[in-house]
């Protein structure tokens, strides 16, 4: 088996300041590299150096399509709590044709197992969040089969991040173990670089090894073509065209 990725679901561009590439920039790379769709993913208030909320509001300004590369405008969101909210109002929410959700250890305080599992299964009932956010780090532990059936149920997918491999290399264990939870009860995933420079736009190698291994079948991987990934997205509501 050999996956191809045909769109990177998770971003990020210097509007969030510890990420280094204009939005041009990344799509340039995308190109290049054959992508077909890219999504901005930029961090949301209150994470430290995130964009400024006029971010948010003004992103639709951009073009749908960069260097051929279709564009979506969307967010990071941070959970707050163990009830599942998140940091970015509705106003928002509703504007943005793409929403991760991830834990960040300065926007959510450290609990136990029984916690961060709650907290994700109340993301999971927030309609506008599509996708669970870099959830194998192990600083938060949670129930990997109760959250992986109820996003398969809510028709949400889990992500496969491949920056974890980098930057949060404890996670490569956890995130073996979601893929293989998803793979067994028929859960949708994701396989992002969640790109923080323009050089690791579409650089999902260490996920697609990870998968190939474990012989993940590819029909539960959402974003191997454009076309694809945007019926995800039209299927929670959204009204996105290629």
């Amino acid at each position: 088996m050999s996956i191809k990725i045909a769109v990177d679901a998770h971003t990020h561009t210097n509007c969030s300041d510890h990420a280094f590439g204009t939005v041009w920039e990344n799509l340039r790379v995308a190109a290049q590299r054959g992508l077909e769709l890219v999504c901005m993913t930029n961090h949301t208030p209150p994470m430290p150096d995130c964009a400024h909320i006029w971010h948010f509001t003004t992103m639709h300004e951009l073009p749908d399509y960069i260097e051929g590369v279709r564009l979506l405008k969307g967010c990071e969101s941070n959970v707050l709590n163990i009830k599942g909210e998140i940091s970015l109002d509705v106003e928002h929410l509703e504007k943005a044709e793409v929403v991760v959700a991830s834990i960040h250890q300065p926007c959510y305080d450290d609990r136990d197992l029984e916690d961060h599992t709650e907290a994700w299964l109340g993301v999971i009932k927030n309609p506008y969040v599509n996708i669970i956010g870099h959830s194998g780090d192990p600083r938060c532990p949670y129930d990997i089969d109760k959250v992986v059936r109820a996003a398969r149920d809510a028709g949400k997918c889990i992500e496969i991040n491949n920056h974890s491999y980098s930057v949060r290399r404890r996670s490569a264990e956890n995130c073996r173990r979601i893929a293989e939870k998803c793979k067994e009860v028929g859960c949708g995933i994701v396989v992002s670089s969640d790109a923080h420079t323009p050089f690791d736009v579409g650089n999902v190698s260490n996920a697609l090894n990870m998968l190939e291994e474990i012989g993940f079948p590819e029909e539960l991987i959402m974003n191997t073509t454009a076309e694809k990934f945007v019926g995800f997205l039209n299927a929670s509501g959204k009204n996105i065209r290629l």
